[in-house]
C-alpha cells in the first residue's frame, strides 16, 4: 500500500469520484457537491499540507484517500480527517486500519494530541468503525446533520 500526494490536476477525476462517493454513502445524494470547488479546496490544502492529502494506491489501482489538516478548534490546535475513504470493495478488509494509522502519524508529526472528524449520524457503519479505532462522539453540528468525533494521539 501506498500513499501519493495529491496533484489536483493530475488526479482530478479519481479524488472527485471518491469524494462524489462519500457524500452518497454520507447523506445519499451528491447533490451538493461542487466539482470547481472541491478541486480549489484541495489547490489550497495540498499546498498547506502536501503529506496530508494523499491518494492510497494498492496493486496499480487507487483504493483509498486521506484528507488531513491542522486547524484551530475552540483556541486550539487539532488536527482534522476532511476525508477518510476506501473504495467500497476495501471496505471491512482491515486496510482503513493502514488508513488510520497513518493519519495518527500525520498527526503526532504535526504535535497536536487530537485529531477531529465529522461524520453523517446515518453513517452507522463509519461510526462504528470510528468507535472502534477509539474515537468518541463529541458533539452533534450543523443542526445534527453532523457528529463531530473526537480522536487521540
Amino acid at each position: 500500500m501506498k500513499f501519493i500526494p495529491i496533484n489536483p490536476i493530475q488526479h482530478r477525476e479519481v479524488t472527485i469520484t471518491f469524494r462524489r462517493d462519500s457524500y452518497k454513502v454520507s447523506f445519499g445524494h451528491d447533490r451538493n457537491f461542487d466539482d470547481e470547488e472541491y478541486i480549489k479546496f484541495l489547490d489550497v490544502k495540498v499546498s498547506q499540507f502536501p503529506s496530508g492529502f494523499v491518494l492510497v494506491k494498492e496493486r496499480g489501482e487507487f483504493i483509498g484517500q486521506l484528507e488531513l489538516s491542522i486547524r484551530l478548534y475552540e483556541g486550539r490546535q487539532i488536527g482534522y480527517v476532511h476525508l477518510f475513504y476506501l473504495i467500497p470493495k476495501e471496505r471491512g478488509t482491515g486496510k482503513g486500519f493502514k488508513l488510520y494509522s497513518y493519519a495518527k502519524d500525520f498527526f503526532e508529526k504535526h504535535h497536536v494530541n487530537e485529531f477531529h472528524l465529522r461524520v453523517s449520524p446515518t453513517n452507522k457503519r463509519a461510526r462504528r468503525y470510528y468507535e472502534k479505532m477509539g474515537m468518541r462522539e463529541l458533539k452533534p453540528e450543523v443542526n445534527g446533520k453532523v457528529i463531530r468525533m473526537v480522536g487521540e494521539i
